[in-house]
C-alpha cells in the first residue's frame, strides 16, 4: 500500500500541474465578498476575469468557509473529497471483491491513491473543485437503489427507525437532486431515472432539486433572481470553448475547426446523437442488471454533451475503468468454467457447441484480454493526460501548431469519452438494482432460482 501511495504521489508530480487551489480562491473570495454585504455574482477575482458561476445554493453551502483562510478551506475540501472518494470506491468495489473473495479495505487502500493520481481527481483536489463530492452524492443514490432492491439483508436487522430508513433505500434520488441544485449537469440522471421508469427515485430527485431551489429563493432571493435571470446564460464567464482543458464535444469541435467558438448546429446534431446513444445504452445496461454501468454511461454522456467539461469534471472515467477491469475478470472466469465443462481441448481448436468442438487451451487466457487492455489503456491515458504538452490558445497559437498528432493528443480525453459512451461494455446480472417494475422483479426471481 505504501508503495502504491508513493508511486501515485510521484505520478502526480510527473504528470500533474502546479496546484495552488486556484478555483478555491475564487469561491472563497466570492463568499467572503458576499458575507461582507456585496452581491455574490458581482465578485471578480483579482488579476482575473472570473467570478462565481454556480447556483446560489452552492454559495450557501460554501458560505461557512468564509470563516477559514483560503489555504485551510482548500485542504478541508481536499481531505473531504478523498474521504468521499474512499467511501465511493468501497461501495463500487464491494460486489466485485465479494465475488473474488478479496479483502475489501486492502483493495480500497490500493484503489484510492491510484484514483487520486488520475487527471480528474488530482485537478479537482489541486484546484479546490467540488467534482468528487458531487460524484459521491450521485453514487449514494446507486447504493440506495441497491439497498432497496435487496431490502431484507440489512433492513430486517436494523434496530432503530433511522437505520430502517437508511437501509430501506427510499431516499434514493436525493443525492442526484442535491447535485443538480449545486451544478445543473447532473439533471441528466433525472432524465435517466424517468426513461427507465424508476418513478420513486425520479420523484425524489425532482422534489429535492425543486425544494432546495425554492428554499434558496426564499433565503437569498436577489442572488437567485440574478443567477437564473442572467448569470446562468453568460457562458463567457466560464471560458472559451476551445480551451484545451475543455474536453467536451463542444471543445473538441471548436479545436478541430480551429475556432474560439463551437460550430453550433454541428455540435447540437452530434450532441443529440450521443445523448440518444448514451441514454439508450444506459437503459439497456440497467435492463440487463448492471446499474453501475448504466450510471457510468449517463455520467460520461453528460461530460460529452455539456458545453464545458473541464478535465477535472471527468471523474466518471473511474467507474468506467472499474467496469472494464471487472468485465475482463468476469469473462475470463466464465471461459474457464466453459473449458472445464468441455473437458480437454480437441485438436481442432474450436469452441464447444459448434460441431462438437472444444475450446483451445489458450481460450481462457485470452478471453477478456481486450477489456483488460482497454482498462489499463484508459487508466494510463488519464494518468499521463497528454493534453497538456499540446495545450494551445487561440488566437495566439493554432490548435494544429504541432500537426495532426498534436491535435489528436490535445483532444485525446474527449475522444476517449465518446468511445466509452459508444462502446463501454456492461456486465449482465452484475448488480441489479430493480425494485419498481415487473421486469425487475421477474429478473430478480429468475436470479434467485
Amino acid at each position: 500500500m505504501a508503495a502504491v501511495a508513493c508511486t501515485a504521489w510521484l505520478a502526480i508530480g510527473a504528470f500533474g500541474r502546479p496546484y495552488n487551489f486556484f478555483d478555491m480562491k475564487i469561491y472563497h473570495g466570492a463568499v467572503v465578498w458576499w458575507a461582507s454585504g456585496h452581491e455574490l455574482y458581482d465578485f471578480i477575482a483579482p488579476t482575473t476575469t472570473l467570478g462565481f458561476t454556480y447556483p446560489p445554493f452552492a454559495g450557501l453551502v460554501m458560505l461557512p468557509m468564509a470563516q477559514l483562510p483560503v489555504e485551510a478551506a482548500g485542504w478541508v475540501n481536499a481531505l473531504g473529497s478523498i474521504a468521499a472518494l474512499t467511501v465511493v470506491l468501497a461501495a463500487l468495489l464491494r460486489p466485485i471483491v465479494d465475488r473474488l473473495a478479496w479483502p475489501l479495505w486492502f483493495t480500497v487502500a490500493i484503489a484510492v491513491p491510484m484514483a487520486v493520481a488520475l487527471e480528474p481527481v488530482r485537478e479537482t483536489l489541486g484546484y479546490g473543485q467540488v467534482n468528487v463530492l458531487l460524484f459521491a452524492l450521485i453514487m449514494a443514490d446507486l447504493v440506495g437503489l441497491r439497498w432497496r432492491a435487496r431490502r431484507g439483508t440489512h433492513y430486517d436487522s436494523a434496530t432503530g427507525p433511522l437505520q430502517r430508513f437508511l437501509y430501506s433505500g427510499v431516499w434514493a434520488g436525493a443525492g442526484i437532486g442535491l447535485a443538480t441544485a449545486v451544478k445543473l449537469t447532473p439533471a441528466l440522471f433525472i432524465a435517466y431515472l424517468l426513461i427507465t421508469r424508476q418513478w420513486r427515485a425520479a420523484t425524489t430527485a425532482v422534489g429535492t432539486t425543486i425544494g432546495v431551489t425554492l428554499g434558496t429563493f426564499a433565503l437569498v432571493g436577489p442572488e437567485s433572481r440574478a443567477y437564473f435571470g442572467g448569470v446562468l446564460w453568460q457562458t463567457e464567464r466560464v471560458g472559451a470553448a476551445d480551451m484545451t482543458p475543455n474536453q467536451s464535444l463542444a471543445g473538441l469541435l471548436a479545436r478541430l475547426y480551429d475556432s474560439i467558438e463551437t460550430p453550433g448546429l454541428l455540435w447540437l446534431s452530434f450532441s443529440v446523437l450521443i445523448l440518444a446513444v448514451g441514454l439508450s445504452r444506459a437503459a439497456t445496461s440497467r435492463a440487463d442488471g448492471d446499474e453501475l454501468t448504466a450510471f457510468t454511461l449517463v455520467g460520461l454522456t453528460a461530460n460529452v454533451i455539456s458545453p464545458i467539461s473541464w478535465s477535472h469534471h471527468l471523474v466518471w472515467v473511474i467507474p468506467a475503468i472499474i467496469v472494464l477491469a471487472d468485465a475482463a475478470v468476469r469473462r475470463r472466469e466464465a471461459s474457464r468454467g466453459l473449458a472445464q465443462r468441455a473437458g480437454q481441448p480437441s485438436s481442432y481448436g474450436g469452441l464447444p457447441g459448434v460441431n462438437g468442438l472444444r475450446p483451445p487451451i489458450w481460450y481462457p487466457t485470452l478471453t477478456g484480454f481486450r477489456h483488460g487492455v482497454a482498462a489499463i489503456g484508459l487508466y494510463l491515458l488519464f494518468l499521463i493526460s497528454p493534453i497538456w504538452p499540446y495545450e494551445h490558445q487561440l488566437p495566439e497559437v493554432s490548435h494544429y501548431q504541432d500537426g495532426l498528432f498534436g491535435a489528436l493528443m490535445e483532444n485525446s480525453l474527449a475522444l476517449a469519452l465518446i468511445v466509452l459512451v459508444a462502446a463501454l461494455p456492461w456486465r449482465p446480472g452484475a448488480e441489479p438494482a430493480f425494485y419498481s417494475d415487473r421486469l425487475g422483479r421477474s429478473l430478480l426471481a429468475a436470479g434467485r432460482r
